[in-house]
Formats: structure tokens, C-alpha cells, sequence
């Protein structure tokens, strides 16, 4: 008997999910645990596994939909089976109304015969016997893989992406792929011959004053991006934070490190001796490692810290569970590994769940100190500048230049006060210009 497969709930606040690829054809044999179809959430990338083994009897969303958590995406069942009509029509109208509804494009039922199409922002697709059929007529088979933004500006210019090598995860087209096309197209971007010179300033008129920036684009944000940005925008209108800062010799930081590089592999970096003294900080500091809820501290007994990553066109803050109890060697371990796997776009949702505070370090980028965004519902994230030499005044009163950071605090007013806020930083402090106490 045939069964539906329906839009998972891959994460605590996923309400829909946007299909990137299929990863299988209408009338493949499909065994339980094979990769079905890449899906992408509010949080990541994730390839969903079906736990129904059989035919894939029909496919019912186009790549490009977003559907809602519990909508049909396809049908499963025996060799030869066949959908009844009225089912068709169900499944289809149901894919439609969701795809609709999410504001992606819209989906429209035609007639039962034809068992109904399903169109998308990346162009007019149908479900009809129970295979996705292009509107050019080709079938879901060998489609190339390709963000839904890299189809939909490809079909409007005509551009064929079969063969395109994508620079995207997994050799995914992306916008920028589409873009070199189109500059290649033109002549890499240089102005040919007999082209007009370009127009003075003083030649434009006062009714073209709103074309006076030239030609305006609109760059579709990704399902992560629009995430980010909500819950920056709602973290900044919410949040009452404030800021502490404080420098921090990292003398003997630099030289624990250089003796680790010795023994460990991978060697441990600066930030993995920062999130280790941040997470003996935060072990004795529950309220740092707290959430304001309902006019309420909630507090946790496990100590999760999150370290911000730079990802395609994103920001992603996978966790390190338990980091208070983790080496420095398994915490060096744990942030490469998540780090690849953000870069490369197989991060799952439970790798970035769970987060009780986070780490952002844009010190390798000459940045000497910055204010970041609490992630909500944490109560606090730490800043961390560029490593360089400053002045330093040593104990027995010698000016020397020692390398040194300035750490930033970011946390909510309502629950952490400013003389909490300042004995965790000082704390932090602490542990890293004596930083042997990591190691025990």
C-alpha cells in the first residue's frame, strides 16, 4: 500500500522547509535510510531519510517549494502501484495550497486527469502520473543541482546549468555561479567598442533622481538568512543589553598553546583556550549561562557554548556540548569538526541546538574589539578581538609589550546586573593569564 511521505519537523521552531533537491526519480527503488530529498530549515542543510522502503510511486513538490511541517512530499509504494485519481488531486492540491501559503510562489490544481500541477518561484512544474515533469517536458531525472534562486534568474536568461561546475555545497549552482555566466556572457564586465560615454553628473535630470544609483537588484535571502535576521532584529527590540570590556594579556595563553601544538593533534587554537575558560566561568556563574523567560531566570545544569561560524552568505553557531567537561584537545577537536561541517553545509539541526552561550571571534580578521548580538533566548555572548601587542604594566611595574586581547561582554540587563556581568568577565579574565588552571 502505498504511503506518504510528509514534511519532518527537523528542528524545535521549523514550521516549513524549503525543497532544495531531490536525491531520487520517480519510479526508483528507494530502501529505508537512502538520502530522499535535501530539505532546508531555519536553521541548516539537511538531507531527510525516509523510514518507508518501496517504489517512488510519485514526487509532489517541485525543488524551490517551501512546504509546510506535515504537507505530503511524496508517495511510496509497490512496483507498478498507481495513485487513484482523487488521491492525485489531494496530494497535489494539498502541495499547492502549502507552497502557496508559504508565500514561495503559487501552486495551482488543474485537472484530475492530468493529476495537477505544482508551480514554483523556479518555474512551472506538474505532477502528472506520478512523476515531476518540467515544463520543457523533461523529468526530475539528471536535473542539476541548484539553489532556487540560481534556477529561477537561469530560466528568466536563458541559461542552461547542465555541466555549470556549482561552487555551492555539494557542487550546488549558486546565485554567483549564474553570475559569472552572465558576465562572460557580456565580455567578463569590459565596456566593448561603441558604447556611449558615460553620462555626466550634472546631466542628470531632477526627475531621474531615483535612478541617479543606477540599476537596482534584489538579492533573495535564504530561509538562514531570513532566520538571522528576524532574531537579530527581535534581539536588538527585546533585549535590554549591556556591554563590558576587558583586556586580557594572553602572555601566557600564547606560550601554553605553543607547548600544546607540541603534543595535540589538531593543536588547540587561542579561541579553544577561550571557550574553555568561558565555560568554567559560566559553570560558576548560572546566571551567565541562563535565560530570561517570562519574567523568569531559567537556568541549566549543563553548560553549552556555541561558536559563531561563518558560513556561505550566513552566520551559524553550531554548539560544543558540555564544554565545562571537555579537554581543550576535545574541544579543539569538536570546533573543526563543526566548522567543516557548517562550510560544507552537512550540519544538522541538533549540532546547532541547545546553545546555552555563545563565542564570537572576529579577531582573525584585525578586528580589535566589537559589540555582538545576544542569540535569544541566551542571556549573554562573548566577543573576542584580535590578538596583538599592547602595552602592559607587569607586576613589579616594567612597561613591556605583551600580546593581549580585549574581550566584550554582551548580556541582558534584566537578569545579569553589571556587578554579575563583571566578576564572570573578570573570572574569564582570570583563567586565561594563569591559564594552566585549563588544564585541570
Amino acid at each position: 500500500m502505498a504511503v506518504e511521505i510528509l514534511m519532518p519537523r527537523l528542528s524545535d521552531s521549523m514550521e516549513e522547509g524549503t525543497i532544495l533537491a531531490w536525491l531520487v526519480s520517480e519510479g526508483d527503488q528507494y530502501e529505508a535510510g537512502q538520502p530522499l530529498v535535501e530539505i532546508e530549515t531555519d536553521k541548516a542543510n539537511v538531507v531527510y531519510e525516509a523510514d518507508s522502503s518501496g517504489v517512488i510511486v510519485a514526487l509532489t513538490v517541485a525543488e524551490g517549494a517551501n512546504v509546510p511541517v506535515g504537507a505530503p512530499l511524496a508517495v511510496i509504494g509497490a512496483a507498478g502501484e498507481q495513485i487513484p485519481e482523487e488521491d492525485a488531486s489531494a496530494i497535489a492540491g494539498g502541495a499547492a495550497a502549502g507552497t502557496a501559503a508559504s508565500g514561495a510562489g503559487a501552486g495551482a490544481v488543474a485537472s484530475r486527469a492530468a493529476a495537477d500541477a505544482v508551480a514554483t518561484g523556479a518555474g512551472a512544474e506538474s505532477v502528472t502520473g506520478g512523476a515531476i515533469v518540467g515544463s520543457a517536458g523533461g523529468t526530475r531525472s539528471g536535473r542539476p543541482k541548484a539553489s532556487p534562486l540560481a534556477r529561477r534568474l537561469a530560466a528568466e536568461l536563458d541559461i542552461d546549468l547542465t555541466g555549470l561546475a556549482g561552487s555551492g555545497p555539494q557542487g550546488r549552482v549558486i546565485r554567483a555561479d549564474v553570475d559569472r555566466v552572465i558576465s562572460l556572457r557580456n565580455g567578463g564586465g569590459a565596456a566593448g567598442a561603441g558604447e556611449p560615454e558615460p553620462t555626466a553628473p550634472d546631466s542628470i535630470a531632477a526627475d531621474s533622481v531615483a535612478s541617479a544609483k543606477g540599476e537596482s537588484e534584489l538579492h533573495e535571502l535564504t530561509r538562514l538568512q531570513r532566520t538571522v535576521a528576524r532574531r537579530m532584529a527581535e534581539s536588538r527590540a527585546t533585549v535590554p543589553d549591556i556591554e563590558l570590556r576587558t583586556e586580557v594579556d594572553m602572555g601566557n595563553a600564547v606560550e601554553l598553546r605553543e607547548r600544546l601544538r607540541e603534543v595535540a593533534d589538531p593543536a588547540p587554537s587561542l579561541n579553544d583556550l577561550i571557550v574553555k575558560a568561558a565555560a568554567l566561568a559560566l559553570r560558576e556563574f548560572p546566571k551567565v549561562n541562563g535565560a530570561y523567560r517570562d519574567a523568569s531566570l531559567e537556568t541549566y545544569s549543563r553548560v553549552n557554548v556555541g561558536i559563531a561560524v561563518a558560513a556561505e552568505d550566513a552566520l551559524v553557531v553550531p554548539t560544543i556540548f558540555d564544554a565545562d567537561t571537555k579537554s581543550i584537545g576535545e574541544i579543539a577537536a569538536a570546533t573543526r569538526t563543526l566548522a567543516a561541517r557548517v562550510r560544507a553545509g552537512s550540519i544538522s539541526p541538533a549540532e546547532l541546538g541547545g546553545g546555552t552561550f555563545t563565542v564570537s571571534n572576529l579577531g582573525m580578521y584585525g578586528v580589535d574589539s566589537f559589540s555582538a548580538v545576544i542569540n535569544p533566548p541566551q542571556s549573554a555572548i562573548l566577543a573576542v578581538g584580535a590578538l596583538k601587542r599592547r602595552p602592559v604594566v607587569t607586576e613589579s611595574g616594567e612597561l613591556v609589550a605583551s600580546p593581549t586581547i580585549i574581550l566584550t561582554l554582551a548580556c541582558d540587563h534584566r537578569i545579569i546586573y553589571g556587578v554579575d556581568a563583571a566578576r564572570f568577565l573578570g573570572r574569564v579574565r582570570e583563567l586565561l593569564e594563569k591559564p594552566h588552571a585549563l588544564l585541570l
